[in-house]
């Protein structure tokens, strides 16, 4: 059982975590949206779904976008995590690198949507049950 503090950073970030899920959903409708803002609030929502894992396992949360550095610590907990969570690390481009340079690659939308789902809905399952 996490403390009421960090219960309060947890529930903090999955609320960010849903709306930038939301966020990513509306945008990846419009095929006229760029990628870029796409994936950016795809990978925001799994970083944040993480952090909230983090932060109700009562691990200190690191000021990163790194997702792939974010499930090494979520692994150094009880906390046991889906692969379709760990998948998510292809993300981590889309963070910052793909936010302000350009990029031949474009962005697998439903890929990208699907993982943030993954992401979120895990992350929810973990704080309810802690």
């Amino acid at each position: 059982m996490s403390t009421p503090e960090h219960r309060e950073v947890a529930e903090l970030m999955l609320g960010k975590a849903r709306a930038d899920l939301s966020a990513a959903r509306l945008l990846a409708s419009d095929a006229a949206q760029d990628d870029g803002v796409v994936g950016f609030h795809a990978q925001q929502a799994c970083e944040k779904a993480l952090k909230a894992v983090l932060a109700v396992s009562e691990v200190d949360i690191p000021l990163t976008h790194n997702l792939r550095f974010l499930l090494e610590l979520v692994d150094g907990t009880a906390v046991e995590t889906p692969d379709a969570v760990q998948g998510v690390v292809w993300l981590n481009p889309w963070a910052v690198i793909m936010r302000y340079d350009e990029t031949e690659s474009p962005l697998h939308r439903d890929a990208a949507i699907a993982a943030a789902v993954a992401a979120v809905e895990w992350a929810t399952s973990v704080v309810a049950d802690r």
